[in-house]
C-alpha cells in the first residue's frame, strides 16, 4: 500500500480532531434559540417597549447563565412596531418566516396584538403577550389557541376599578372617557358588564382620539349629564390630555384609570393634577434592594433610584412571560410550536418576579394573572407608587 504524503495525513488528522472537538462540544455551542419581540419601540409608548425589553433581557440573562434551554442559550430579536397594527403584523411574519423564532412575545397596543392574533393561531407559534390587555386577544375563540397572555385582562381590569370607585368614593353614577380603538371598545364591553352586575347605569360613554388636545367638549357632556366619577381607559399622551381639560374645565373628579398612564412620563406631560390619577398594576418595585432592581442597575448604569423604572409593570411582566416560556420550551424537549403550546399547560413551580406559577394556564384560561394580582397605584414626584389607605 503506498504511502500517503504527508500533508494528506496531516489533514486527515486535523479532520479527525475537529470531528472529536465537535462531538465534545457542550450543547451550548449549538444554535440559539430564537424569540421574537413585536412591540412600540419608538414613539409615545417607547418607555412602556424599553421596559419589555429589559425585562426579557434580565430574564434571558438569568436563564443563559444557568445553561440556557435544551443545552442552548436564548437569543432575542426585536422588530419596533411603532404602535402601528399593520406594522405589527408584517413584523410577526418577518420573525416567524424569515427568524424562524420558536415564541413571539409582544404587543403593546392592544390594536397591534389583535391584528397579531390570527396570524400566530395560523402559523401555530406561541404568542405571549406581556403588556396589551384587550379582552379578546386570548379569549379569541380560535379552536388551537396559541395566545397566551401575563399582564392584566381588560374584564378583570375594569371589575377592579369599578370596586374601586364605589369603595373608595362611593360612585353612583360614573361617566366614561375612552380612546376611541378596539382597546376602548374592549373596556367599554368590561366597564359596562361590571355596571350591570351592580345595577349601575353610567353617565354616558364619550370616546376621544389618540391626537386630540381638548377633550372638554366630551368631559362636559359627562359632566352635564351627572358624572360623579370617571373611567379613563388610554395611553399616556391621550390620558394626559384629559387631565388638563379637566384642569381647563375646573372640574375635580375621581378617575380611576387603566393602566396606560403607566407607560411613560404622565405627570410631566399631564402636570401636578396627574398624580390624581387612580391606576392598576400589576408590579411596583416598592424597596430599592429588590433583587431584579439591583440586576437592572448593574446592567442599565443610567438607572439609579426607583423613580428611573418606568414602568416596572412592563419589565415584570416581560420578565415572566420569559421565564414561562423557557420553562415550556424545556418541558416540550422542542422548539416546535405545537409543542410548546401543549407545554404551556404542563408547566409549574417557575419563580416569577410577581409570584410562583403552578399551572397558570389551561386551553379554557390562558391569562397567567387575575385580579388578585393587581395593586392600584398613582405617580408620586415622577415615581409610581402603590397607594395607600
Amino acid at each position: 500500500m503506498p504511502i500517503q504524503p504527508t500533508f494528506t495525513r496531516r489533514a486527515l488528522m486535523a479532520g479527525a480532531a475537529a470531528l472529536s472537538l465537535l462531538a465534545a462540544a457542550p450543547a451550548s455551542a449549538e444554535e440559539p434559540i430564537k424569540l421574537g419581540l413585536v412591540a412600540a419601540l419608538s414613539g409615545q409608548s417607547a418607555k412602556s417597549g424599553e421596559a419589555i425589553t429589559r425585562g426579557i433581557e434580565l430574564a434571558l440573562d438569568k436563564i443563559n447563565g444557568a445553561g440556557g434551554v435544551l443545552g442552548r442559550s436564548l437569543e432575542l430579536v426585536s422588530r419596533d412596531d411603532e404602535s402601528n397594527p399593520g406594522k405589527g403584523l408584517v413584523a410577526a411574519r418577518e420573525l416567524v418566516q424569515r427568524e424562524e423564532v420558536a415564541a413571539l412575545i409582544g404587543g403593546l397596543d392592544t390594536p397591534v396584538s389583535m391584528a397579531i392574533v390570527p396570524y400566530m393561531n395560523d402559523a401555530k407559534v406561541p404568542f405571549v403577550g406581556p403588556w396589551a390587555a384587550g379582552t379578546p386577544i386570548t379569549m379569541n375563540g380560535a379552536e388551537e389557541n396559541y395566545v397566551f397572555r401575563v399582564s392584566a385582562v381588560d374584564e378583570y381590569v375594569d371589575e377592579a376599578i369599578t370596586e374601586y370607585l364605589v369603595t373608595k368614593y362611593g360612585a353612583e353614577r360614573p361617566g366614561m372617557i375612552l380612546i376611541n380603538n378596539p382597546w376602548g371598545e374592549s373596556n367599554e364591553a368590561g366597564l359596562t358588564k361590571a355596571l350591570a352586575k351592580r345595577g349601575m347605569e353610567h353617565a354616558g360613554i364619550e370616546k376621544f382620539e389618540n391626537n386630540d388636545v381638548d377633550v372638554v367638549p366630551q368631559l362636559t357632556r359627562l359632566k352635564e349629564n351627572g358624572a360623579d366619577s370617571l373611567f379613563l381607559v388610554a395611553n399616556v399622551a391621550p390620558s394626559a390630555q384629559v387631565v388638563k381639560s379637566l384642569d381647563r374645565m375646573g372640574w375635580d373628579v375621581p378617575i380611576a384609570s387603566h393602566w396606560g398612564p403607566a407607560g411613560g412620563r404622565f405627570t410631566e406631560l399631564a402636570g401636578a393634577s396627574g398624580e390624581k390619577v387612580h391606576f392598576i398594576q400589576t408590579f411596583l418595585f416598592t424597596d430599592a434592594a429588590h433583587p431584579l432592581f439591583a440586576a437592572l442597575q448593574e446592567k442599565y448604569p443610567e438607572i439609579e433610584t426607583l423613580a428611573d423604572v418606568t414602568p416596572a409593570t412592563g419589565i415584570a411582566n416581560a420578565y415572566d412571560a420569559t421565564l414561562l416560556l423557557a420553562a415550556a420550551i424545556e418541558k416540550a424537549g422542542s422548539t416546535e410550536g405545537p409543542a410548546i403550546r401543549e407545554a404551556m399547560y404542563q408547566i409549574s413551580g417557575v419563580e416569577g418576579v410577581i409570584k410562583t406559577y403552578d399551572m397558570p394556564f389551561t386551553p379554557e384560561d390562558q391569562d397567567a394573572l387575575g385580579p388578585e394580582d393587581y395593586v392600584f397605584s398613582q405617580f408620586v414626584e415622577g415615581e409610581i407608587v402603590p397607594l395607600m389607605d
